[in-house]
């Protein structure tokens, strides 16, 4: 889903990475890798590389991950998993789930690949957002 003039700013447009956490973390790391050869690097996780249709010439990645039990990076969120979205304007889109009634995280991260904002959903999960640079 390419973003035009013609579509407003503040949309989702593909899945940046998928998180979730085990007991096993080096174990499971190792099953995944063996089995269905997904190489997960340390402090990286897998980067799953991919091209949409509407702009082939650049290149997307989603990044695959397994964290600790221990970890508290999906704090607040009572699930094991957290999906992150890729979003094409992370102020537009936090505007419009504001006006929605959507419950946001007041944190931000901001690096040199982008910036991040989490929502959570009317389960308690805790959804992250990534607006690459």
């Amino acid at each position: 889903m390419a973003t035009t003039s013609a579509q407003p700013r503040g949309r989702i447009l593909g899945i940046g990475g998928i998180f979730f956490t085990s007991p096993n973390k080096e174990s499971l790391e190792k099953w995944y890798r063996d089995h269905l050869g997904i190489d997960s690097k340390p402090n990286e996780g897998a980067q799953l590389k991919w091209r949409s249709h509407e702009n082939p010439q650049k290149e997307h990645v989603t990044v695959w991950s397994i964290f600790p039990n221990t970890t508290k990076h999906l704090s607040a969120s009572h699930s094991s998993f957290m999906i992150n979205y890729i979003v094409d304007d992370m102020d537009a889109f936090l505007d419009k789930l504001r006006a929605e009634g959507v419950q946001i995280d007041p944190n931000r991260e901001d690096y040199d690949y982008g910036r991040f904002a989490w929502i959570y959903d009317p389960d308690g999960n805790k959804i992250e957002l990534w607006q690459p640079l």
